[in-house]
């Protein structure tokens, strides 16, 4: 599930007669001006030009990626789609985007491996069962499926989960979406490239974004860039992890603190793991690929950092954790881990907004949320940069939110104590 080993092995394989759009679009070279330039080649960053080509009609786009498509966080993500969010804001967007990836596929004609297998929630407490339940009937009253399964019921959808009432941890029972699921991560980048490509976007790769020009208004004017300058009214700054700096270059400070986010994957074996299951109080959550490898999602470090691995305890611990919840396991080798960069905002919700400066908008501060919103946060940050006005989903989530103390306070919305 490794970024780059996946995205070549798409390249050598995946992309069998499309080789011509893949010549077109790794050796594209920037044109002079654009009506949009969008800072970030990953899902987000395409999804929105994607959007902003199909449902706005604007083709003169530029998607700048400073490595290769699918190589960033999209590239090192735990593939889990979700749409059980406890608060109003966050369940329309997420479920927005649930919807979204269920016909994504045919939308793109590319396949994204979205599989809606369930996702299964852990109580092992009285304290977790009244926390999912409460979610529960939030998620019901905003017509968001989600239903409760008792620990009999746990079993017979998980049967290689320890339910033994001898556990550490015992298993009082769970929540169960059973629309969530998994999705390959760098497919779905690939998927909207080449649909964006084939709209007239113009997706350019090894190009960095080195600055921000303002004119004398203050207004956006043009992006520097490692090759070169490039002249835009519009720039939607997409740059998972490392928005602060992007942000900065035009004078704009953002309120997010950037962490180390881990993963690994096991050897792959046959199917044995029938849907996601995550589990707070453990802290652990896992799910297993069309590949047979087991996917495995660690946690955040306590440290502030923009390296892309962490401190090994926290793979040891979550390896205990899956280790507790499924001792099956406890025989099998571990390929790889690998760590991505996670945005995270005061609230641990995200930001989609205009910004001061006219002509900049923002998406930023998904955290753990980021790819299971993919589709969704493109189509909201697209009409936001489109019509130079919030969509009705993104409004909630604008900076103004800090000025006025109204914060979507989703900080246990991963599930796992991120």
């Amino acid at each position: 599930m490794g970024g780059e080993h996946s995205v070549f092995a798409l390249i050598k394989g995946g992309l069998t007669g499309h080789r011509s759009w893949a010549r077109q679009w790794r050796d594209a070279a920037p044109k002079a001006a654009y009506d949009v330039v969008i800072i970030g080649g990953g899902g987000h960053g395409l999804a929105t030009a994607y959007y902003l080509a199909k449902r706005h009609g604007l083709t003169k786009i530029a998607v700048l990626e400073r490595g290769w498509i699918g190589g960033g966080n999209t590239g090192r993500n735990t593939t889990i789609i979700r749409s059980n969010y406890l608060y109003d804001e966050s369940a329309a967007l997420y479920d927005y985007a649930l919807k979204l990836w269920e016909d994504l596929s045919q939308e793109l004609n590319y396949n994204v491996m979205f599989s809606p297998r369930g996702v299964l929630m852990l109580a092992h407490s009285v304290h977790d069962v009244q926390s999912a339940q409460r979610h529960i009937h939030a998620n019901r009253v905003n017509g968001v499926d989600n239903e409760w399964l008792t620990t009999a019921e746990v079993k017979a959808f998980c049967p290689p989960l320890n339910t033994s009432p001898d556990a550490r941890y015992p298993v009082l029972g769970g929540a169960l979406q059973r629309r969530g699921g998994t999705a390959r991560h760098d497919a779905v980048a690939w998927g909207y490239a080449r649909a964006a490509s084939a709209l007239g976007v113009d997706i350019i790769q090894k190009c960095e974004a080195t600055g921000v020009r303002r004119d004398a208004s203050g207004a956006i004017e043009g992006v520097e860039t490692s090759r070169g300058f490039i002249k835009t009214r519009k720039i939607g700054v997409v740059a998972a992890g490392h928005t602060s700096l992007v942000m900065q270059m035009a004078g704009q400070s953002m309120p997010l603190e950037s962490y180390p986010l881990q993963a690994l994957v096991s050897e792959p074996v046959k199917p044995v793991l029938p849907c996601v299951v995550m589990s707070n109080t453990v802290h652990g959550y896992i799910s297993q690929s069309d590949k047979g490898e087991l996917v495995i999602g660690a946690g955040t470090d306590q440290y502030i950092s923009y390296g892309q691995r962490g401190s090994f305890h926290v793979i040891e611990e979550t390896l205990a954790a899956i280790c507790e919840m499924f001792p099956i396991f406890s025989r099998m080798r571990m390929l790889r881990s690998w760590g991505g960069i996670v945005d995270v905002t005061p609230d641990r919700s995200p930001i989609i907004s205009k910004t001061p400066v006219k002509g900049l908008y923002v998406n930023c501060g998904w955290g753990t949320g980021g790819f299971k919103a993919t589709p969704g946060s493109g189509a909201v940050f697209a009409a936001t940069i489109a019509n130079d006005d919030p969509h009705p989903i993104a409004a909630p989530y604008a900076l103004e939110r800090f000025r006025t103390g109204r914060l979507i306070d989703e900080a246990a919305a991963a599930a796992v104590a991120h």
